[in-house]
Formats: C-alpha cells, structure tokens, sequence
C-alpha cells in the first residue's frame, strides 16, 4: 500500500483551494435515491469514500457519472429506477455513512436490506438512532445477521423524532426520510452542523419542504415527490482547518481559496491565541506565522459551532512544538488520541488520561515512521512532518485518502516537500 513521505523544514507559502466537503457530498448523493430525475453535484471532491458511495449506489440502480464541468468537477446521479433494495456488509462496511441509504430506500420504494456498518476505530458510534428515527416514521425494523430489514409498504408517516442526544449522521438520516413521509415530521435535538444546512437547501432544491436546519428544531413537511436539481457542495470546514493548521505549523503564508472561514471560527480563534496570524479575505483566509514560535493553548471539542472533533488531531500536532503546556480534552469520541503515541514516535511529549491529552511542547520534532490509525490521525502525522528533523514517512495512507483530495499536490505547490510513494496493491479495508 502506499506512503507518504515528507522531508520536514520548509516553509508554506502559497495558494491552497479547498474542495467539496465530504461529509457533505456523500449525505447529497444518497438524497439521488429520492428521485428518478437526475441530481447534479457540483465542487465534488473526488476521494475515497465518495468512490465507496458511488459503487453503492451502482448496485442500487443508481447511474453515476462523473466529470469535468463549466462549474469544475461534478457528478450526475439518476437513479431512473431502484433495481435492488440490498446493500451488502462488503459495501457498507468500507464506509459507515453508507448506511444512510436505508432511510431514502423505505421513504421511495418501502422496503430496503441494509448491513450493519460495523466497528470503527475511534469508538462504538451505534446505529440506535438512525433505527429509532426510521421507526417512529412508520417503517417496521427487524435485525437479523448483521443485516437490518425495514418495511413501510404503505410510505412512510410524519413523526415527532426526539434523539436523546445530538447526532449528525442520525440527524441527516431522518431529513433524508422523512422529505417523502406523508404528513409533518419535526426533529428534536437535532444537529446544527453546517452539512445539514446543506443538505436542506440540497433537498429544498429537489422540491422537499425543510425548515430549520442549522438549529435544534428541523420541520420537515412530507411531498409526494421530488425531482431533479443542480447543487454545489459546500467548502470542506475540516480541509480548510486541517490546512490552516498545516500554515502555522511550518510557518510562512498561506492562502486558503473556495473557504468560508465562518465555518471554523473556533479553530482560528485557537489559531490566533497560539499566536498565528490570521486574515479573512472575500472567498476564504490567509494563514501566517514567520520566525516565532506559538504559544501552547487549550482546547475542548464540541458540536458545532464548537471546535470540530475532526480538527483535534490537526491541532494535537500543531501544539507538540507549542511553547508550554496545552490541554486537549475531547468530548466526542471515546477512542480519538490513537494518533498521540505516533506524534511521541516523533519525539512529541504527549500524555492521555480518559479524554484529556496534555500536550508539553518540545523544541524540536524528529522525522520517523509512522502508521496512521484513521482518517484525522493520518494528516496530523503528515502536518508534525512537515517541521520534523530529517524524512518522515507516514503509512496506512488510504485513510487519508478517504478524505483528503491531492494533499501531495496541494502543500507540495506552496513548498512542502512531500511526495507519494506508490506501494504494491491495494489495502484490505
């Protein structure tokens, strides 16, 4: 499998586009289930887990097309007609937001076979919610093998949804749902996160009634049908951290492009604190830092508008050469510091009790071999590199790459020497 090798040192100066938010694009393309006319999508990223949905889909009697455009990459989703129902474990299991094409199968044709997603390595993340959800909409749910079967024969039926406590994928799964339920449905708890405010305008688009996304209460008022739209993903939040994080890091100045900065107010808030120079401009940021060194600081994770959980590993790196102390507390995954002991291979000072990281920063980083454990770890190990002594070569890259479209390229054109090393088949996921 291939690695990532970056020779620490240089400093980033340049322009860096952001992409199509993932956690975005692939909520967007299971809405094509919705509808027998054409969705299309544009600023796609093309990643990993956006290729995993696509097969899905495939299998589902989605046609998926992808391909240059006038507005950049997009890709067309028509799903004419759904031919099967069944989406097996060794589809959902590469991608556990695959499973929210439950929820848009029973809402269109009444009855879907969907695998459980399984383990994840950043901790349980059960399905209770996304099962509830579906249920009080009227499906009927048995588990049986690993597999969940759902039925509403007669369509689904408006619903009160009140989840004990906020979750993004529940939140998203139940929109998708309830858009073709006959009657009123109304989402309590739900998550505020900005994909959500996408995924209504996406839904709004193809002629569902949705209210409310981006707050607590989501109303969402059944209609017999959808149809076809065109709609632009919105910037990757986590992309446009990660490499504003990745700029102070190394130091010089980076310009972030196709951003909106007001999506990660409490990391650039952060990001200043330390010390970092930051600067909005009409269609991103600018990220500075030159010669000092920044100052160790606190963070905790936290929905939305809070600091991002995706963004603590970034920021973990960013503080092992921070003058002082700093305390990372995370608050949403029980299982998130697995990348702290490959930062310590690197000669970072880190010590985890429970949910807290404290984080002693050192004066200097030194290059090693490093094995990424899942998606957020693997670049805060590529951002540490960028500043350690010596090459530091980072494997297990194809969590990256579910997340992460041309990072080589991308830091490379602002002076990072980073490149890919081409590894010998692919990985077994």
């Amino acid at each position: 499998m291939d690695r990532i090798a970056i020779i620490g040192g240089a400093q980033l100066n340049g322009s860096i586009p952001v992409s199509g938010a993932k956690n975005s694009a692939i909520k967007l393309m299971a809405a094509s289930l919705l509808t027998d006319e054409p969705l299309r999508l544009t600023n796609m990223p093309r990643l990993a887990d956006t290729r995993f949905l696509g097969k899905l889909l495939k299998r589902l009697g989605v046609e998926v097309t992808e391909s240059d455009g006038p507005d950049g990459q997009q890709t067309l989703l028509h799903a004419a007609e759904i031919t099967s129902g069944f989406a097996p474990y060794d589809l959902v299991r590469q991608m556990r937001a695959s499973f929210n094409v439950l929820g848009p199968l029973v809402a269109r044709s009444g009855q879907a076979k969907v695998s459980l997603p399984g383990g994840c390595t950043i901790g349980a993340r059960p399905v209770d919610l996304h099962l509830q959800a579906i249920e009080a909409l009227g499906a009927k749910i048995d588990l049986h093998e690993g597999y969940v079967y759902a039925q509403a024969p007669r369509g689904l039926k408006g619903a009160e949804i009140t989840f004990p406590f906020v979750s993004v994928g529940a939140t998203e799964h139940a929109m998708l749902a309830a858009v073709l339920a006959d009657g009123v449905s109304v989402i309590h708890n739900a998550a505020c996160e900005p994909e959500l405010v996408d995924l209504q305008e996406c839904l709004n688009a193809m002629g569902a009634k949705v209210e409310g996304a981006g707050t607590p209460t989501v109303t969402i008022t059944g209609v017999a049908r959808l149809h076809g739209a065109t709609r632009a993903v919105i910037p990757d939040r986590i992309e446009m951290g990660t490499y504003a994080v990745a700029a102070a890091m190394a130091g010089g100045e980076v310009r972030l492009t196709n951003a909106r900065p007001g999506l990660i107010d409490a990391l650039l808030d952060k990001l200043k604190e330390a010390g970092a120079g930051v600067e909005q401009t009409a269609d991103g940021c600018i990220i500075r830092r030159n010669g000092h060194r920044l100052e160790a600081v606190d963070i905790e994770t936290a929905p939305f508008p809070g600091f991002a959980t995706d963004l603590q590993a970034q920021f973990m790196a960013l503080m092992t050469t921070a003058k002082g102390e700093s305390r990372i507390r995370e608050t949403i995954f029980e299982n998130r510091f697995m990348h702290a002991p490959e930062l310590m291979r690197l000669g970072a000072d880190i010590s985890v009790s429970g949910g807290e990281a404290r984080v002693r920063g050192v004066e200097q980083l030194e290059g090693a071999e490093v094995m990424a454990t899942d998606l957020r770890a693997s670049v805060s190990l590529v951002i540490a590199g960028l500043v350690a002594r010596g090459e530091t070569t980072v494997s297990r890259i194809y969590h990256l790459d579910r997340g992460f479209e041309r990072l080589e390229e991308k830091l490379g054109a602002c002076g990072a020497q980073v490149r890919r090393i081409a590894g010998d088949g692919e990985p077994e996921l």
